[in-house]
């Protein structure tokens, strides 16, 4: 009897002392409005996620810009304020100016996964910054220049610039004044709308996706062609956090970002499609820079911004260690018009 009792005694106390998981839940926020299509994939991944994960782990959503400021979101991921954020690199560039691989970038998340680019990000995300980076979403998506006055060309065919009135944005500024000799004025997305409206601005760099959402369409009349950059847009997660994660829980967490980010490049793809037709269709007219022009100003948005980086990359304590290993992950120089 007092055999059995001590038996039972052992088990309960190396039972007590194994590891249980627990479901567990982590918070996250968005940096942009939940009716912005970008922040709508994000909310996809987290049902994804929280269907998949089920008794493992769940993502609990707190909002937007309206629960933690969209430019502090990377401070309080990284803090431990908030678990994850949804959010462009761009708004974290003094941190880790390497985003500016994927600003330039013209592969697809999927295709910088297979060759080792985002292990290397996610690397130097942990490195400089503490936190993991757990996926980039909604890949493969440029950007145009759109404006509410009919665009003027030089001689050569170039954009002529002179008159506009430029909304700037740190992600284009090098391009902007340094190529296209413009004058800029910085807004942030969620003034735009009022500043078009207001004629404070008369032109906007901004992706081929989420004009509609925005409703810069009221506004907005002509779409520049070639496109250039790549949306940034990944989730971060708080180093701790994902360290403090099950096994169980990374490897759902990872398995969804992973599927969400060929998925969601498939899914932009053909909203992208479906929106330039909507936009057209109601009387956006296209402008297309032609030949050495439109060669000069697609290299000239890569190149400055890749200048960019290894400036701001040479005044980090880190140095520039990274940079033509991410230029090769992140630029594929097939993909370049008439190659």
């Amino acid at each position: 009897m007092k055999l059995t009792t001590k038996a039972g005694f052992l088990a309960a106390t190396m039972l007590a002392g194994a590891p249980a998981f627990a479901q567990q839940t982590i918070s996250a926020v968005h940096a942009f409005p939940e009716s912005l299509i970008y922040t709508k994939s994000f909310l996809e991944f987290v049902d994804k996620v929280n269907e998949a994960g089920e008794g493992v782990i769940q993502i609990e959503v707190r909002g937007g810009p309206e629960a933690i400021g969209m430019f502090q979101q990377p401070d309080a991921v990284r803090n431990g304020v908030v678990d994850m954020v949804y959010t462009p690199g761009s708004f974290y560039a003094g941190a880790l100016p390497e985003k500016d691989a994927l600003v330039a970038a013209n592969v697809t998340a999927a295709e910088a996964r297979e060759n080792g680019g985002i292990e290397l990000i996610d690397q130097i995300h942990q490195e400089k910054m503490g936190v993991k980076y757990l996926g980039w979403f909604d890949s493969g998506v440029s950007y145009n220049l759109w404006s509410v006055n009919e665009p003027q060309l030089d001689a050569d065919g170039n954009l002529d610039v002179s008159d506009w009135k430029l909304r700037g944005n740190p992600v284009y500024n090098a391009f902007f004044t340094e190529y296209l000799g413009a004058s800029v004025i910085d807004l942030p997305t969620t003034d735009v709308y009022s500043g078009l409206e207001r004629g404070v601005v008369d032109a906007t760099g901004w992706t081929q996706i989420g004009l509609i959402d925005l409703k810069w369409n009221d506004f907005v009349n002509y779409r520049i062609e070639p496109d250039f950059f790549s949306t940034d847009l990944g989730v971060i997660v708080n180093l701790d956090t994902w360290e403090g994660l099950s096994d169980e829980a990374k490897t759902i967490l990872q398995d969804t970002a992973i599927q969400h980010e060929i998925d969601s490049a498939e899914n932009l793809a053909t909203l992208r499609d479906e929106e330039f037709a909507q936009l057209e269709e109601g009387g956006m007219q296209v402008v297309t820079l032609e030949g050495e022009a439109a060669a000069n100003y697609l290299a000239a948005a890569r190149e400055k911004t890749w200048e960019r980086m290894r400036t701001q990359m040479e005044a980090h304590p880190m140095g520039t260690g990274n940079y033509d290993a991410l230029i090769e992950a992140f630029y594929d120089p097939s993909k370049d018009p008439g190659n």
